[in-house]
């Protein structure tokens, strides 16, 4: 049986890039998956993908920062598939400056997207998780649930021109502490993952400048190539990570083997400290 068969899962932006990896990663282990994507069109390219290998979803479009977004994501998962097992908070994006040149609007947005997004969310769940972990205990019955929160190395270590991004990274692990304290006794695990270079559109190597649209912002993506070839020596295992290897990191979090890890931060870095 596959590790994940029966459990419900819903992952915050994985239309695309490493939050669509995984989506499929835990689908392919029998989980039902909640696809969430700023626009329609990824994310239903993300559940025809997951139905196309045989596994079950469905999704939820919308921004993780409007208002009302974090019920409607919750209550996708339970009315649609019956339940909630896991919850990954990984939407966002990053919008650099140094500190001199940031304006209010880039440090509000990043946290909002950040840190307010993921508590919201985790909020939304918490009615559900607690009548379900009692009902449980009355049964005699001891079901783990998993949330796994997506930091960054950024918000263990810090980095230059991302002080709104950093900041609220590393508000992530300080909020994956407080509860898994505070969850602990509903049987849910809550740990964080922290990423340092993962290859996706944000992080492409180009000479160019490039920009996504995000809710009507213009946010520059791509790394200079010899800046990107500078940061990959950096790495002890030479080279930057893949999403499917981002996913992984998530997906050892999401198991049984982990039932009884809680409160911890894992840096997916190929060796970064």
């Amino acid at each position: 049986m596959s590790k994940l068969q029966g459990k419900v899962a819903i992952v915050s932006g994985s239309g695309r890039g490493i939050g669509r990896e995984i989506a499929l990663k835990l689908a392919s282990e029998g989980a039902r998956v909640v696809v969430n994507d700023l626009d329609a069109a990824p994310a239903e390219e993300t559940v025809a993908a997951i139905r196309a290998n045989g596994g079950e979803a469905i999704a939820c479009v919308g921004s993780v920062t409007e208002a009302g977004f974090a019920e409607r994501f919750v209550n996708t998962a339970v009315e649609g598939f019956g339940g909630l097992d896991i919850i990954v908070n990984n939407a966002g994006y990053t919008w650099d400056n140094v500190i001199q040149k940031m304006t209010d609007e880039q440090w509000d947005a990043i946290l909002e997207v950040h840190l307010t997004a993921p508590f919201k969310i985790l909020r939304a769940a918490s009615g559900y998780i607690r009548e379900q972990a009692k009902k449980e205990a009355e049964e005699g019955r001891e079901v783990f649930r998993k949330v796994v929160n997506i930091s960054s190395i950024s918000g263990v270590m810090g980095n230059a021109g991302q002080s709104n991004y950093a900041a609220a990274k590393a508000g992530v692990i300080g909020l994956t502490k407080a509860l898994a304290k505070e969850w602990g006794r509903y049987k849910v695990n809550v740990n964080a993952v922290a990423y340092a270079l993962i290859k996706t559109r944000l992080t492409e190597a180009t000479d160019a400048e490039k920009s996504v649209d995000i809710e009507g912002r213009q946010i520059r993506v791509g790394i200079n190539p010899k800046n990107l070839q500078a940061a990959e020596a950096n790495i002890p295992l030479g080279r930057a990570g893949t999403p499917e290897e981002a996913a992984g990191a998530v997906y050892l979090f999401c198991i049984p083997e982990s039932n009884y890890v809680s409160g911890q931060s894992l840096i997916c870095g190929g060796g970064r400290p």
